[in-house]
């Protein structure tokens, strides 16, 4: 996989959300540090894994990809150009290869919209399609995702959960986009439709050619849809392997910790699984600690974690991570 040139490259990239005090006279008291110094490589054809907990920065990183965010410093190159840098006229042209699915199937369609509507609208503001030849393509595009062409002329509210989530991921083919942040798509659904939906995404990728970066605190889902996995803790990223030996041979504290959380489908295992309980809460991203952003919760933090920002390092044939308990 890495002697193929990336089709998407991450390069140191930082969001920080200013905090403003004051009605009248605002003044500058802080800084969210949502996402920093962040660098990373995706394939063409692959699914990356993004995991963490939640408000490790996982969504703002995939919407400081798509540009849906400005990051504050870094670059997100694709095919050789900057995003960041790019014009507005260019970036605009750009978009239709990049889409997102929503975590949420119920905010993210507008009610007032007909689904032939919804999914059309990628290909109207792109001009993909002729005007005559909507309707036909985006019944197309329901049959491909699992529902009734019949089903254009009806309102979101009308569908379950499940189906609208569908709806989102044909809107999201719409565009025949070579990316697809897939940013927690499956979490807000029932279980028995979280498998469905996974196996939709695996199958159009293959008909596709997709790439998908999908974002998930679920690592067991991760697992079983990502060909790599990048685990993110308070903005920077901590561990970057193949998803199979990530899970099997995690060598950041952090990683070691979410992965003892994933219950065992044997009861007899669960029973005898040891899990790692970290310690005190999540530091803010306001006041992140210096050093390795872990001390202050790691069962195995040294004298220069509290000082010294890990380098990412790696270990084994294409496992990274960062921490000071692997110095060359």
């Amino acid at each position: 996989m890495n002697e193929v040139k990336p089709i998407l490259e991450v390069k140191d990239l930082v969001k920080y959300y200013p905090i403003s005090k004051g009605i009248i006279f605002q003044r500058s008291s802080g800084k969210v540090q949502a996402v920093d110094g962040v660098s990373f490589n995706v394939y063409e054809g692959e699914t990356l894994g993004l995991v963490g907990e939640s408000g490790c920065g996982k969504s703002t990183l995939g919407r400081c990809i798509l540009q849906l965010d400005q990051p504050t410093a870094g670059a997100v190159i694709y095919k050789g150009r900057d995003l960041v840098r790019l014009p507005t006229d260019e970036m605009r042209r750009t978009r239709k290869d990049f889409q997102i699915i929503f975590q949420d199937p119920y905010a993210s369609l507008n009610p007032r919209m007909k689904v032939v509507d919804i999914v059309s609208e990628p290909v109207v503001v792109h001009r993909l399609v002729k005007k005559g030849e909507i309707e036909a393509f985006v019944s197309r595009l329901l049959e491909t995702v699992g529902l009734s062409a019949s089903f254009i002329h009806r309102f979101p509210h009308e569908f379950s959960g499940g189906q609208r989530q569908r709806i989102g991921i044909a809107r999201a083919l719409a565009s025949r986009p070579s990316i697809i942040i897939c940013d927690e798509p499956i979490s807000a659904l029932d279980v028995s439709v979280q498998a469905q939906v996974l196996n939709l995404l695996r199958d159009l990728q293959e008909e596709f050619d997709l790439t998908y970066v999908f974002i998930a605190h679920d690592l067991s889902m991760v697992r079983y849809i990502a060909d790599r996995m990048i685990v993110m803790y308070l903005g920077v990223i901590v561990e970057i392997g193949e998803s199979n030996d990530l899970c099997k041979n995690p060598y950041h504290p952090y990683t070691q910790a979410l992965l003892s959380a994933v219950p065992h489908p044997n009861p007899k295992k669960e029973r005898l699984r040891k899990r790692i309980l970290l310690e005190g809460d999540v530091p803010s991203p306001i006041d992140p600690p210096a050093g390795c952003k872990f001390n202050t919760r790691c069962p195995r933090v040294m004298p220069e974690c509290s000082s010294i920002q890990p380098e990412m390092r790696e270990i084994s044939p294409g496992h990274f991570t960062a921490c000071h308990l692997y110095k060359q």
